[in-house]
């Protein structure tokens, strides 16, 4: 069980109305410490919003997001920004849409909702990075979160180089947290120790820049987090021998977006998501042929 002798104190004012915080230990087998598990009342769910593309097997991209979003029971909206031709077994077509759709797309949503937090994946093309760094000067109130999808996990390639550039110079230094796993991170700022080149993605950033290293493709599955404060943390992983990895990324990254806007610490938040990650991993069940998804609504079951 992730909860155990839980009990609920008084609830909590917030932006969202009242949030309540059930505290409980979250055990595996490398770590057992005190985690915040978060449910806001039903009558008030904050909106956040997943910028991505569309995997038709809804292992990863918008479905997967939305999916995380309604696990930790806040309410998901999503703008699209590629299509792809893939399933479990891979990623065979990438079709970037048009980035005049895509700011139509995010200025509608925005016109109607106040978005809490926004979580950014796959952007397809720099004219559609473009797009949405200049949108998110319309959204200082959000959190947001960036899981610099640059390669799917069969190795295509999923933003044009022009995107990249995007992504390094244009993004990061808008928004407060980045989540790259370690291919992603040598792309963003070069070879290196972990440690150094997180601080030189910060640095490249502006030096507010969170980041977040994943390691979920190591044998020994740990992450890094180099906070804007300049703290640094490892959190130790644990290896689950399945075949439904496909979308882990996505999933940790909108855990974490989660996390925050429900007033979690940067320690907490990241610690969180990883346990989220691990017990969808741990409730997988086979789908396709391939690398399957997670199962991000095992809190249902």
């Amino acid at each position: 069980m992730l909860l155990e002798n839980a009990f609920l104190p008084p609830p909590k004012s917030s932006f969202f109305g009242k949030i309540f915080y059930a505290e409980g230990y979250a055990s595996n087998a490398f770590y057992d410490r005190k985690v915040k598990l978060i449910f806001v009342e039903n009558s008030i769910h904050p909106v956040v919003l997943t910028v991505a593309g569309f995997d038709p097997s809804s292992g990863a991209g918008v479905t997967a997001d939305l999916k995380t979003f309604a696990a930790h029971r806040v309410y998901g909206v999503a703008c699209i920004t590629a299509l792809t031709v893939q399933s479990t077994q891979g990623v065979r077509r990438v079709e970037a849409l048009d980035p005049h759709l895509v700011r139509k797309t995010l200025d509608h949503l925005a016109a109607d909702v106040t978005l809490a937090g926004i979580k950014i994946g796959m952007l397809g093309s720099g004219r559609v990075a473009a797009e949405v760094v200049d949108f998110l000067a319309s959204q200082p109130q959000a959190v947001v979160v960036v899981d610099p999808v640059l390669r799917s996990s069969s190795g295509a390639a999923l933003i044009d180089p022009g995107g990249v550039q995007v992504i390094r110079e244009e993004l990061l230094p808008r928004v407060g947290w980045v989540t790259p796993n370690l291919d992603e991170l040598a792309i963003l700022a070069g070879e290196g120790p972990v440690e150094e080149a997180a601080a030189r993605l910060q640095r490249m950033a502006g030096g507010g820049l969170n980041v977040v290293v994943t390691g979920g493709h190591l044998s020994r599955p740990n992450d890094f987090l180099l906070s804007a404060e300049g703290d640094s943390n490892w959190f130790e992983g644990e290896r689950i021998l399945t075949n439904a990895t496909h979308g882990t990324g996505c999933a940790f990254s909108s855990a974490l977006l989660c996390g925050l806007i429900a007033g979690l610490s940067k320690k907490d938040a990241v610690a969180g998501a990883k346990q989220f990650v691990v017990s969808a991993l741990r409730a997988a069940y086979p789908v396709g042929k391939g690398k399957g998804p997670l199962n991000h609504l095992f809190r249902l079951e």
